[in-house]
């Protein structure tokens, strides 16, 4: 005879299977008693799962989608295909900058059983992606490896390697994944050098360390990925106010090019990073909108100058 335990899943089973089933079918298909099926509804229902019945006779069982998510059952081809989707969805950027699929998928590989999880790995190791010239590869798996670090809250080793192919080893606490749409970055606060962003193509080895640590100070890990992007690999940063409100001025400067701020309702304060100020003032002509260079004075200089420039070419 089953456990109670086994015979909740077994039932829960069942009523996912099918629209619906009377009770004599489901004692039948239990080998139980109607009036263990009743209670085992009872019990379902108790556990936030949403089960409609239906009186008399004739009257079935029917599993509805509730006001909350309980437990799943999921068999093994289910389990590898939900597995195979979660990670297309938190590889491809497709639920945007949030991790939600990269969380769901850690949660799943945590309880996959052994032949599954074999299986799981097989497919990682024979996806092969197709990625942009300009887009590095990311090694499969670091993903999880990081994102299991960011959820143990323990201090750990980074192996890294940075733009120019300089190895380094770093003690660093973990704190969060950020995808800007291209890449994905880890946010961790760097034991000797406070708060840093890394990019995770580039982290070779994460080890835990077993010292438990505890972050109670922690930036906007959106914000900060995006200001490190904007700014961090330019010798020169300007400051604009822009006359269009937040969203708008998101879409003429993206989060990856500037650091947005509101300065009331209809203007917006950007940190716009460059080689050179010439090179700012480019740009910000071809933004072709109305704009204050607030500093330095050598950027604002040469958008007057290049603005000049155009004037005398017109007559």
């Amino acid at each position: 005879m089953l456990s109670a335990s086994a015979r909740l899943l077994r039932l829960l089973s069942l009523l996912a299977a099918r629209p619906s089933w009377t009770c004599a079918e489901l004692a039948d298909r239990m080998a139980v008693t109607d009036r263990t099926v009743r209670r085992d509804i009872a019990k379902l229902r108790d556990l936030g799962y949403t089960v409609d019945s239906d009186a008399g006779p004739w009257g079935g069982y029917r599993l509805r989608a509730g006001t909350r998510v309980p437990p799943l059952i999921l068999d093994d081809e289910e389990a590898l295909a939900v597995a195979v989707g979660l990670r297309g969805a938190a590889l491809g950027g497709a639920l945007g900058g949030d991790q939600a699929a990269l969380s769901a998928l850690l949660k799943l590989r945590q309880v996959l059983p052994g032949r599954i999880a074999e299986r799981l790995g097989e497919w990682d190791d024979a996806l092969v992606g197709l990625p942009r010239p300009e887009e590095p590869r990311l090694r499969p798996g670091m993903l999880l490896e990081l994102a299991a670090a960011c959820r143990r809250g323990e201090r750990a080793r980074l192996s890294y390697r940075d733009g120019q192919g300089r190895g380094t080893v770093r003690e660093v606490d973990p704190y969060r994944l950020v995808h800007t749409g291209r890449r994905w970055y880890f946010v961790a606060r760097d034991v000797d050098r406070g708060w840093r962003t890394f990019r995770a193509d580039r982290v070779e080895r994460l080890t835990p360390t077993g010292e438990r640590v505890r972050i109670t100070d922690p930036p906007d890990p959106a914000a900060l990925v995006s200001r490190n992007i904007a700014n961090g690999p330019y010798p020169l940063s300007a400051t604009v106010r822009l006359l269009l409100p937040l969203d708008q001025a998101l879409r003429l400067v993206p989060a990856t090019v500037g650091t947005h701020r509101p300065d009331g309702p209809d203007a917006t304060l950007v940190d716009i990073g460059g080689p050179d100020a010439d090179g700012l003032a480019r740009y910000l002509l071809g933004l072709a909108t109305p704009l204050r260079v607030l500093a330095p004075d050598e950027v604002r200089e040469a958008l007057i100058r290049r603005t000049r420039e155009l004037l005398d070419a017109q007559n």
